[in-house]
């Protein structure tokens, strides 16, 4: 796995690491989920206040990730409309997301600037389909539409990672997959270690996030 293939020790550790502080995570995760659902039914949006969607793991197994729902819940329908305008096309191939993306609740910005709407991954990592730290997961298909490179499943998935704490939304697609390579070619706990401590400062900061 490129220049640093991490030891079985490293491994242990970090699943340890993983289980333990996705346990801590569980009784603000529930009060959390119990606020976010009731805000929405207050505004009259009574579908589910969790997100879910199918994506590509480690060694290309895929599992279903978990979020809190940051969008309307016709999001899809109202992406096909956007598409269709030709600026809107061009953004989105670009970085795959939009920067003032109308299908955006007000609650759902409020979580994606503080990064909450990321929570229930621990969910996730408590199921062993995702660590804390790692590449963000794929969709079907992403990486062969952009001519990846399949190492990009030779780690678990992570919640933050290199590219979620250096400049995140504000990188065009390609120079975010060579962030997650770079994470993939030189795993390490040192390396883990700065990714937490960047990924903090970049949530109080607010840094790429939208």
């Amino acid at each position: 796995m490129g220049r640093n293939k991490p030891n079985k020790n490293y491994l242990t550790l970090k699943r340890i690491q993983d289980i333990f502080f996705s346990l801590l995570m569980i009784i603000p995760l529930a009060v959390l989920s119990l606020m976010i659902k009731t805000i929405y039914v207050i505004g009259g949006d009574h579908k589910s206040s969790i997100f879910r969607q199918e994506r590509i793991g480690k060694d290309g197994k895929k599992f279903e990730i978990y979020k809190f729902r940051t969008m309307t819940p016709d999001a899809d329908k109202q992406l096909n409309e956007l598409l269709e305008n030709s600026d809107n096309k061009q953004e989105w191939e670009e970085y795959h997301k939009f920067k003032d993306d109308p299908r955006v609740t007000p609650i759902g910005l409020f979580l994606r600037k503080t990064s909450i709407d990321e929570f229930p991954q621990f969910i996730n990592v408590l199921k062993g389909d995702m660590s804390i730290i790692g590449p963000r997961p794929l969709v079907e298909g992403e990486l062969e539409q952009h001519n990846g490179d399949r190492k990009y499943w030779k780690v678990r998935p992570g919640i933050t990672g290199w590219w979620a704490c250096n400049g995140r939304s504000n990188m065009k697609y390609d120079e975010r997959l060579q962030c997650e390579y770079y994470y993939v070619d030189n795993v390490s706990f040192g390396l883990d270690l700065k990714i937490f401590f960047k990924t903090i400062e970049c949530i109080f900061k607010k840094i790429g996030s939208y």
